[in-house]
């Protein structure tokens, strides 16, 4: 079973770089799609980014594309979120879920799996 643990939040000004991580100690994160969301206080799950198994294709949400990368390292069992040129609406929680199927990325509903969220929070 995949159990999520992210990690990397902190406090950054605008304009910085933050990594997150999200690691599979379950060791079965080579058998998932990876998402990142964030949820900002008040606001609804914001999907982020998507990448498939092999980390040959990736998929970005409109606010966040060209700022923000997402990869996978299958060896380690981990997924990362590269964030630059972080902005104060950035700011949320940070969450990395996992599902089967390459389909309907952006749907939070369709995640099966997901981490405890690490915080970000950009200064402006």
């Amino acid at each position: 079973q995949v159990q999520l643990v992210e990690s990397g939040g902190g406090l950054v000004q605008a304009g910085g770089s933050l990594r997150l991580s999200c690691v599979d100690s379950g060791r079965r994160l080579s058998a998932y799609v990876m998402g990142w969301f964030r949820q900002a206080p008040g606001k609804e799950r914001e999907f982020v980014a998507a990448v498939n198994r092999n980390g040959g294709e990736t998929y970005y949400g409109d606010s966040v594309k060209g700022r923000f990368a997402i990869s996978r390292d299958n060896a380690l069992n981990t997924v990362y979120l590269q964030m630059n040129s972080l902005k104060p609406e950035d700011t949320a929680v940070y969450y990395c879920a996992a599902k089967f199927l390459w389909a309907t990325l952006s749907a939070a509903t369709d995640y099966g799996y997901w981490g405890q969220g690490t915080q970000v929070t950009v200064s402006s």
